[in-house]
């Protein structure tokens, strides 16, 4: 029988808790409460805290009995990770509640279940930078609204509707996701869509294109997928999230961009898709440093700001250097009259000066040289996107 999960501080969300159980055995699935507090708990609970605490890698002792609060989270985040790990085969479902440090604690263990296993997360901070709870998972947030203090008439409705959720979600069918066609990943942003969604046209027949946003989870997020096993090669065309990384953008790649490529040997076709810009929130959150630069608002809450020669030629160096320790095939294809929609003759970021040192760049510190392809072209040429399909095609095939 499918098994739902209610994750929580039974010391202080006990109520809640209890609630969500009760709603959820009441629509005819089984549940049990998962206690994450620190101390003793309010209601029956079906993992104990210490059980839950004893995952841990230094043992129960580092995660109860302690004075220090924010270590007493962060350990029992830690043991959470494991014992969801451990623990995953017997969880159909998992729905936790949390402020602060309850969000944390349940975060960590949810972000390690597999995508595709309900996962829903209700927190006072729901509504607010959910980046560092929900990572490169699927954890839906749902806004608690009023604090997780107590039963009331409203927090009744809002727990309601997340047991409902997730008793919904686990009893659907699950869709047949079954395919004889390999799954590759693919890197996207506005500015290089017409390129990517051409490159999906051609090897839609043959392969299931997974496309990411290259918002910095996007690419944590395909990596994480090869890692597993789950994608067959990259298509890797919008590398922006170094740019983002290297000069303090929003949107940043993880420092080990790339390093899954090199473990895992997979094909692997890139460019230098939008390394023209680094990207920030409205104007009022650019650096100070950075405040007599060339930027383009993209929309009131995105402002992206072009990279200078200094900076393009970091960032060939940097790509270079990481493509350098990938043993498999390797293909890095350069468009030279343009990496973004916005870097084109006449349009806002254009600047040969910039491209031109980011491309010697990669001349310079790629070691070799039949990796590099430089290509007569715009990245958004439906040329160009013919010529990355055809080489990711051959070096599959290889």
């Amino acid at each position: 029988m499918p098994v739902i999960h209610i994750a929580g501080t039974a010391d202080t969300k006990g109520e809640e808790l209890a609630w969500l159980r009760a709603l959820i055995t009441a629509a005819g699935q089984h549940a049990v409460i998962v206690d994450l507090g620190t101390r003793a708990p309010s209601v029956p609970v079906d993992v104990p805290a210490g059980q839950v605490a004893a995952c841990h890698p230094q043992g129960a002792a580092a995660v109860l009995g302690g004075d220090d609060r924010g270590k007493a989270v962060a350990a029992m985040g830690e043991a959470f990770a494991v014992w969801c790990r451990q623990n995953a085969a017997g969880i159909s479902g998992m729905i936790a509640i949390g402020g602060g440090g309850g969000t944390s604690i349940a975060c960590a263990g949810m972000r390690e279940l597999r995508y595709g296993l309900p996962k829903l997360m209700v927190s006072t901070l729901a509504s607010g930078d959910t980046a560092p709870y929900v990572g490169t998972s699927d954890i839906m947030m749902m806004p608690a609204v009023t604090d997780i203090a107590g039963l009331n008439r409203l927090s009744r409705v809002i727990l309601s509707n997340a047991a409902h959720a997730m008793v919904g979600a686990v009893s659907a069918p699950v869709p047949d996701t079954r395919s004889d066609k390999p799954a590759i990943g693919l890197t996207m942003f506005g500015v290089t869509t017409p390129c990517v969604t051409a490159i999906s046209a051609v090897l839609g027949a043959s392969h299931d294109c997974m496309v990411f946003h290259a918002t910095g989870t996007g690419g944590r997020t395909m990596e994480r997928l090869l890692a597993e096993g789950v994608l067959a090669g990259l298509i890797d065309i919008t590398t922006t999230e170094i740019a983002d990384l290297l000069f303090g953008g929003v949107l940043a790649a993880a420092p080990d961009r790339l390093d899954v490529v090199a473990r895992t040997g997979a094909p692997w076709v890139g460019s230098v898709g939008a390394l023209d810009m680094v990207n920030f929130w409205a104007p009022a959150t650019v650096p100070e440093r950075y405040r007599d630069r060339l930027f383009y608002h993209h929309n009131p809450n995105v402002t992206l700001m072009r990279t200078t020669p200094a900076e393009n030629a970091a960032m060939g160096r940097w790509i270079a250097d990481k493509l350098n320790a990938c043993p498999g095939p390797v293909r890095l294809l350069v468009p030279e009259k343009g990496v973004s929609a916005l870097d084109v003759e006449g349009g806002p970021f254009w600047s040969p000066e910039a491209d031109a040192a980011l491309f010697q760049a990669l001349r310079e510190t790629l070691r070799d040289p039949a990796q590099l392809l430089f290509l007569p072209l715009h990245i958004n040429d439906p040329a160009f996107a013919q010529a990355a399909a055809r080489h990711f095609l051959d070096i599959s095939e290889t």
